[in-house]
Parts: structure tokens; C-alpha cells; sequence
């Protein structure tokens, strides 16, 4: 096991190759520092102690201001924004929140902030928040005042789009995975659970669904729709931006933009453990490498490891192939469970990957999967891990 330490001090001062994990729970947020080599962590926190804490970013245009997506007993679903790592938060004067209904119509609540998305980079103040049930919020102010995207919040397709309750997931609907194409700020994909994907050409203006070529995750009459499909994380390549993939409820799956289709490479995965589960993440520096940690998904559909054995799966062929990476890790009676936003990786070389359980323990990788070390335990249930390499 790594070195790990608790401390309640929130700064510290970080070398070229330090990272600062950031871990949302359900009960509050906590940085968990690396020294330099990765190899000794500290806990930081808790922040917000007791609410429940869905996502932790730093602005990778900035490099100091993070957000975080709360929802606190007194004030309800917001985002709470930091300048200085951590030591102070301030709420947002105006969170997301949906469009009051006119009378006679049936008006829907901002459940929780689920999501959060930093805007183009020629958009430094620009922020994207995704919400249960799904709507989609921006705030250009840095996260101080957020408005509804009234080209999906106001749709009157929307309610088709997402379905009714009995479509939710087991803790409420989501909107997640907001991209936007590095290339061009008007172009972006959002998911949800339920939903599907769906791709903007304007901001956002209008939308389509884009889920072509993924299996219906429940049974259904043919064809196949185009929405209600539950994609739980997808991801979209930097270096090539015409390429997505995505973990779903039914499979791991590859986009080339130019296609229209989505591929199921989750085919190649090994049978006694399948391609259900939540997370994906991509190296940065490679279109064809990517990880997942797959979950038993049969009937009863568990959400942990395959057999108590888990695993983190890579591939480096962009899905043709892929290599189990276990070492380090329980070998047996492990169920453990890793959420859609609860795995990530930094930027270094070789690449670090990190996830965190609902059982409140975060493991690392230094050399790209290879081995992996508990840093923390016995933090509350995980929903969220991000990792931060330019923390000032």
C-alpha cells in the first residue's frame, strides 16, 4: 500500500510532477495531494462536510479555480466555486436552475448539479453544469450565475428525449459527458441516463440524437430507437476529435464521427467479464488507448467486480484488443463498484490512473495500469475523482 497520511491543511506547494486528486462523495469533498514521484499521498479536507459532493474540477484554462457540484442541506443543489485550492468556497449567486413554468403547466426542479464542463478554451470564463433530471446549464462568469440552454431545457422534444421516471437510473436521472470539440466551441455532445447522446452543431441551439449502431439496453419492438438509451460515460479525444468512445449500459462502443455509427468493441472483452460498466478513460496522448473497469452486468445487473476479482481492462488498438490489469489489486472477494466519474488519469509520463469506490477507497496506477496502490481509505461513498497536475 502507499504511503498515506490525513491533514486538515488545504495548500501545498506542488512539483512538476505532483497531482491532486480531487474526490467527490456523498459526503463532502477531499483533495488527496501526491508528492513528486507519486508515491507518498496526503488527505486533504473534508470540504463541505456533510453535503453531497457529485463532481470537483479544476479549470485546466486557469489552473486555480475549481468547482464543485454540491447539494447541501440548506441550500440545496449549487455550485460552490474556490480560488485559493480549496481554503474558501463561495456559492454561486444564481445556480442552475430550470425555467419557472407558466401556470397551468407542470414545472420541473433542479434535483441535484451533477456534471461539470469547463467551456472552449477561446471561452476562459465559460462553464457547462448537467443536472438531474437532465438539463443543461452555462455560466459565463466563471461559475458564478448559471441560465438554463433553453435549446434542450425548453425543447418539446425533451420529455421524449429523456423519458419519464420510470426510465431513471436507481438515484435519479442524469445529464453528463458535456464535450466540447476543441476545434470549434459551437459543436458539442452531451449524454444521458436516460437518453442517449446527442450532438450540437450551434451552442446548443438545436440538438440530435446520435445513437446509431449501440444495442437498446432494454427490449423494445424493432428498429431500434434513436433516444432512451443510457450511455453511462462517453468520452471524445482531443488529438482527434472525430473519435468518441463510450461505456453503456449495453457495451463498450467506438464512434469515428464520419461514420454516424457507433461500434461495440466491447465484443473483444473476455466473456466471463463482459463490457458493462461505468467509467471510461482516455490517454491523452494516444486515440487508440483507452481503460475501463468493468462491473458484473447479468440479470440482476450487481454493479461490482465480475466474481469479486476486479480488474481495470486496457486497450491499445482503440478496442481490437484488450489486456486485463489486476496486479496490485484484491484477487478475490472484492466487489467493489467504481462510478461513471469516479475514474480518471493525469497528464504525466508515464500516464497515472486512479479510481475510487463507493466503499470510500482510492487506488493508483503510476505506470499506466500496470500496478496499482490504495492512497486512501475509509473516505465516505465516491462519486467523483479528478485529477488536478497544475495545481498552483
Amino acid at each position: 500500500m502507499a504511503k498515506m497520511k490525513r491533514s486538515k491543511k488545504t495548500t501545498s506547494k506542488s512539483s512538476a510532477h505532483s497531482v491532486a486528486l480531487l474526490i467527490g462523495t456523498k459526503k463532502g469533498a477531499f483533495i488527496v495531494q501526491g508528492d513528486g514521484r507519486r508515491g507518498a499521498w496526503r488527505v486533504q479536507g473534508p470540504h463541505m462536510l456533510g453535503s453531497t459532493v457529485h463532481h470537483m474540477l479544476l479549470d485546466p484554462r486557469d489552473g486555480k479555480t475549481l468547482l464543485m457540484a454540491a447539494k447541501t442541506g440548506h441550500l440545496g443543489p449549487t455550485v460552490f466555486r474556490s480560488i485559493d485550492m480549496g481554503k474558501t468556497w463561495k456559492g454561486a449567486s444564481k445556480p442552475p436552475a430550470f425555467k419557472k413554468a407558466s401556470e397551468g403547466e407542470t414545472g420541473r426542479s433542479v434535483d441535484h448539479v451533477f456534471w461539470l464542463s469547463p467551456g472552449h478554451a477561446s471561452e476562459p470564463k465559460v462553464w457547462y453544469a448537467g443536472s438531474s433530471p437532465q438539463g443543461l446549464f452555462r455560466s459565463e462568469d466563471g461559475g458564478v450565475t448559471w441560465e438554463g440552454v433553453a435549446g434542450f431545457n425548453e425543447n418539446p422534444m425533451r420529455e421524449k428525449w429523456t423519458g419519464g421516471p420510470q426510465d431513471a437510473t436507481p438515484d435519479g436521472p442524469k445529464m453528463h459527458s458535456i464535450l466540447i470539440d476543441p476545434r470549434d466551441k459551437r459543436h458539442m455532445y452531451i449524454g444521458m441516463s436516460s437518453g442517449g447522446v446527442f450532438e450540437s452543431a450551434d451552442q446548443g441551439t438545436t440538438w440530435a440524437p446520435l445513437n446509431n449502431g449501440c444495442a437498446f439496453p432494454y427490449p423494445v419492438p424493432a428498429p431500434v430507437p434513436e433516444y432512451g438509451h443510457d450511455p453511462h460515460r462517453v468520452a471524445l479525444h482531443p488529438l482527434m476529435p472525430d473519435r468518441l468512445y463510450q461505456q453503456n449500459h449495453a457495451g463498450i462502443y467506438r464512434l469515428e464521427r464520419k461514420t454516424g455509427a457507433w461500434v461495440r468493441i466491447g465484443k473483444k472483452m473476455p466473456k466471463d467479464v463482459g463490457d458493462i460498466g461505468f467509467p471510461i478513460v482516455l490517454h491523452p496522448r494516444d486515440p487508440k488507448t483507452a481503460w475501463v473497469f468493468p462491473m458484473d452486468g447479468t440479470d440482476v445487473w450487481p454493479r461490482t467486480s465480475p466474481g469479486g476479482k476486479p480488474a481495470v481492462f486496457m486497450t491499445r488498438d482503440a478496442g481490437k484488443s484488450w489486456q486485463r490489469m489486476a496486479s496490485g489489486l484484491p484477487k478475490a472477494n472484492a466487489y467493489l463498484t467504481v462510478l461513471r466519474q469516479a475514474m480518471t488519469c493525469d497528464g504525466h509520463t508515464p500516464l497515472g490512473l486512479y479510481f475510487g469506490t463507493t466503499t470510500g477507497e482510492v487506488w493508483a496506477s503510476a505506470n499506466e495500469g500496470k500496478s496499482w496502490s490504495r492512497i486512501a481509505e475509509h473516505l465516505p461513498h465516491i462519486y467523483s475523482v479528478e485529477a488536478a497536475t497544475s495545481v498552483p
